[in-house]
């Protein structure tokens, strides 16, 4: 009865909270019938004029009464205006700016279309670029050009997303070369990473040295670090908002290009045209291809001592995305992303005699992959209702299998031993969500909306078969954790509010629930942003959020391996939540240089870690709450930056002061330590001159202190330990001589020690010739042009000593990218 009585309360605690998230709804509306009543509304879709690609975030004004606003995530604008004559101007950076003037008599639909500004000298875009930014009142985001992203020098020639956001204030990459990218002191885990709407679980290609997001395919890439609106959550630390491409409606056009590692094709195109379109993307690696003729050399050499030995990895990724326009008020998306690595070792050797037969066969096979969809529908309701529903589809795989197979016979004796291991983890979500945009007049925006998430996680499952000759070794059995469902649901409501000219602000309030296995927890978490002018190129801004997260990625890894296991929040696994608070300056110097300041602090709670001497198969025999533990976080820092956005040379240069920690009770005696990717400084300088039309250099400067990393406390460390004792590439770093080593392997404290300070650069040309029907492309570079010996990894050596006799314990630096050149070339037709 008690049971009973307290699960009654929770569902009238519930039903309460949903009636009034509802009243608030239909209060809404009701305030939209009347104030919009008051006003002419001019609405319409802002689309680029060769292709037919809706423009997000145009700015729209009237150059009479200065009222303005900008596009949202599908081109769709409403502007009210009194009646009256009316001067329409819209501008986009990069396009040039269109005027339309009428006489505003009625609610008028007006679909606009820009061109391209084609010019090479400077394109100054009064209301776009680092003036938008003085007037938003969203703080902490920044927003990625696709052809900077493209121009920039990377490892390989492998255009990377990832890669790039490693690069801005706030950000901090992973080890040596990989896509992995922690935000203001967050986890992997909390970064909300969405394509076209539907999250990522894993962003890494390779092991972690590229990134799943073909850039040919993408049309805009936005990063929000803090003040999140409230139509965001579900994670702590950051957004990353990566929008496809919707398909040229006008002409059949496409690119490809040939690297060193990898090729790809993009195609797109009108089915009917200004009514469908359609665009396919595809890449794939080719490592495994190259290797073949120097595996078969060595085997036709060496087959008769070790057997036969194939091995490779490769990965391959696919973009799809279907555009059509129903009517004038309806239009439908379909999009889809298909990804999977595949590394695979196998080793055959066989022997025949006279008397005697022996057969070994070794398969081992490693792959993971991403796949999601999106089903959309965009309305227009009404002059200032737009609303976006969207049907969604994500599944993240990991499978490890091991495969050996022995067979032995001698004159009448036979044996025989045949294994199969499996291994895998997954996470599965099926998601419906839907958007609502109502400019209720030109001092309020109200977005608002909800969506429903069902997860099933399989944390980790193990499937083991033996057939043998021997009595008693046979078995099929399976371990592990699988089919889990979680369900997540959550309703926000959030207004953009003009109080006058200079104060602007973003006031919401973003309510969450989670149901697992008998569990509900819910979370209400408000949202405020703020923006005051100082004057009309200086603003000062602030913002204040919670956030609360009831997925949680297990990690005992560092480099990108896709080892890493999504778990549920459960009975005894509370869900994490944090609240960070920032405030900055944004600056528009000459409508040319965009100038930010900002500050933060972020606290988070309920975080989550394996326990010492634990791990991700750990999973297959022990419960999810046995082998995790629980604990906090601080993390807090200043960041700077100045971009320049337009122009022949374009670039930033960021820089960020931080600090990050965690406290375990369960982990280093319960003592606070460093994060592992806490790095007092981080700095780069990134840039891009087009010399000529067909000429562009690019460079990246990248510096960042060293990585934290553990060492047994007992293991004394001299005062010259960070000093190079050796000019040889490995960098050694030793240790006292009369150091000894604990047989217990104790250590005080987690990640007591740091990796020497990174630094690097990287250098690119971009040769572009027009030729007849297509533009070419030559891309050369280098990644870390100065050879560098940045530490990948640290690890325990000995050096020996001819003269004495004696070995000595030192650490050893292992570089793996010390130079590494590229070239691409690719065709734009």
């Amino acid at each position: 009865m008690p049971a009973l009585h307290v699960h009654l309360k929770q569902n009238l605690l519930n039903q309460t909270y949903m009636k009034r998230i509802f009243l608030c709804f239909l209060a809404g509306f009701f305030v939209y019938s009347f104030l919009s009543a008051q006003k002419i509304s001019i609405s319409g879709i802002i689309s680029d004029q060769e292709t037919g690609e809706s423009m997000l975030s145009a700015n729209i004004y009237d150059e009479f009464t200065l009222n303005g606003t900008v596009s949202n995530n599908y081109g769709f604008y409403v502007l009210h205006v009194s009646k009256g004559p009316v001067k329409l101007v819209c501008s986009y950076i990069g396009y040039n700016s269109k005027i339309v003037e009428f006489k505003a008599t009625h609610d008028t639909v007006i679909n606009l279309s820009l061109s391209q500004n084609l010019q090479i000298e400077e394109v100054v875009v009064t209301d776009k670029g680092p003036q938008q930014t003085v007037q938003s009142t969203q703080m902490s985001q920044i927003e990625l050009k696709v052809a900077d992203i493209k121009s920039a020098p990377v490892l390989l020639g492998e255009v990377d997303i990832i890669k790039t956001l490693q690069l801005m204030p706030g950000v901090q990459g992973g080890t040596e070369g990989s896509s992995g990218f922690f935000v203001r002191g967050g986890a992997p885990d909390q970064n909300l990473i969405l394509l076209d709407g539907v999250p990522v679980y894993n962003v890494n290609h390779l092991f972690g040295f590229f990134s799943v997001f073909n850039a040919d395919a993408v049309k805009n890439v936005t990063l929000i670090k803090g003040g999140f609106p409230a139509r965001y959550g579900g994670r702590l630390s950051s957004v990353v908002d990566i929008r496809l491409k919707e398909g040229n409606m006008k002409n059949w056009e496409g690119e490809g290009s040939i690297g060193l590692l990898s090729s790809k094709l993009t195609v797109e195109g009108p089915i009917k045209k200004d009514t469908s379109s359609i665009l396919i993307s595809g890449r794939r690696t080719y490592y495994d291809i190259l290797t073949y003729p120097f595996q078969a050399l060595y085997n036709k050499s060496y087959a008769g001592e070790m057997g036969k030995i194939r091995f490779g990895a490769f990965f391959y990724d696919l973009n799809l995305k279907y555009n059509h326009i129903l009517s004038s008020k309806d239009r439908i998306y379909l999009s889809a992303y298909l990804g999977k690595d595949k590394f695979y070792l196998r080793n055959k050797y066989k022997y025949e005699g006279e008397d005697e037969y022996n057969n070994y066969d070794t398969d081992f096979g490693l792959g993971w992959g991403n796949i999601t969809t999106a089903l959309r529908w965009n309305h227009i309701h009404s002059q200032s209702l737009f609303s976006n529903l969207a049907a969604t589809f994500s599944d993240y795989t990991f499978l490890t299998e091991v495969k050996d197979k022995y067979e032995y016979k001698y004159e009448e004796e036979y044996s025989f031993f045949d294994l199969e291991v499996e291994y895998y983890s997954r996470i599965r979500d099926f998601g419906l969500k839907y958007d609502f945009d109502l400019p209720v007049n030109n001092n309020n925006y109200v977005r608002y909306g909800m969506n429903y998430t069902l997860h099933t996680f399989s944390p980790g499952v193990g499937a083991f078969r033996e057939d043998s000759d021997v009595e008693g070794w046979d078995f099929d059995t399976t371990v592990g954790i699988k089919n889990i469902p979680g369900n997540e649901f959550y309703v926000y409501l959030e207004d953009d509010i003009t109080f006058s000219r200079r104060l602007k602000a973003n006031v919401g309030g973003h309510f969450s629930m989670f149901f697992i296995k008998g569990k509900t927890y819910y979370s209400p978490e408000p949202r405020a942003s703020a923006r005051f002018l100082i004057t009309d190129k200086l603003s000062l801004k602030g913002s204040y959020v919670w956030m609360t997260q009831y997925i949680n990625l297990l990690t005992n890894s560092t480099i990108g391996l896709p080892t890493d296991l999504w778990v549920p929040s459960t009975k005894i696994l509370l869900p994490q939540k944090s609240w960070q608070t920032a405030t900055g300056l944004a600056y528009n110097l000459n409508n040319k240089y965009e100038i930010t300041v900002e500050g933060y602090y972020k606290e988070m709670e309920n975080l989550v870690e394996f326990k010492e001497g634990s791990g991700f198969f750990s999973l297959g025999f022990e419960s999810l709450d046995d082998i995790t533990t629980q604990g906090v976080g601080k993390s807090y820092g200043a960041e700077f930056m100045v971009q320049k956005s337009s122009g022949s040379f374009r670039g930033w240069l960021s820089y960020t002061l931080s600090k990050s920690n965690r406290k375990f009770e369960e982990i280093s005696y319960g003592r606070v330590f460093p994060f592992t990717y806490d790095r007092r400084h981080n700095m780069a300088i990134v840039g891009s001159y087009d010399i000529n039309p067909n000429f562009n250099f690019s460079f990246s400067w990248t510096y960042y202190t060293g990585q934290a990393f553990t060492l047994p406390d007992e293991k004394s460390i001299s005062a010259s330990y960070f000093e190079r004792l050796s000019s040889d590439i490995s960098g050694d770093y030793w240790y006292n001589d009369d150091s000894e080593y604990p047989s217990d392997g104790y250590f005080e404290t987690r990640n007591n020690y740091r990796m020497p300070d990174y630094h690097r650069l990287d250098i690119g040309v971009n040769l572009k010739k027009n030729l007849q029907r297509a533009e070419r492309t030559w891309s050369f570079g280098a990644y870390n042009a100065y050879f560098r010996p940045n530490a990948f990894i640290i690890y325990e050596g000995y050096d020996y000593s001819p003269l004495t006799g004696e070995s000595k314990s030192v650490l050893k630096q292992l570089s793996i990218f010390p130079f590494v050149p590229y070239f691409r070339y690719s065709l734009k037709f």
